[in-house]
């Protein structure tokens, strides 16, 4: 059976007041982002590949 629903959960780096929170759901061939707060502002999809890729720039970034 294929997966067609996003299994969506909280960014471990969102912030700890809510105020800057993400959801991350990556049970699907693209990765799907979106803000916590707000749905409807849609989703960004990524390839896993790019997704990895920005997410080691972010925690370089971060040091």
């Amino acid at each position: 059976m294929t997966e067609t629903s996003p299994h969506w959960h909280k960014s471990t780096y969102s912030g700890p007041d809510n105020d800057a929170c993400i959801e991350v759901a990556s049970n699907l061939p693209l990765v799907h982002v979106r803000d916590t707060k707000d749905h409807a502002q849609g989703e960004l999809t990524a390839t896993p590949a790019a997704w990895a890729a920005f997410t080691a720039f972010a925690r370089a970034q971060s040091l």
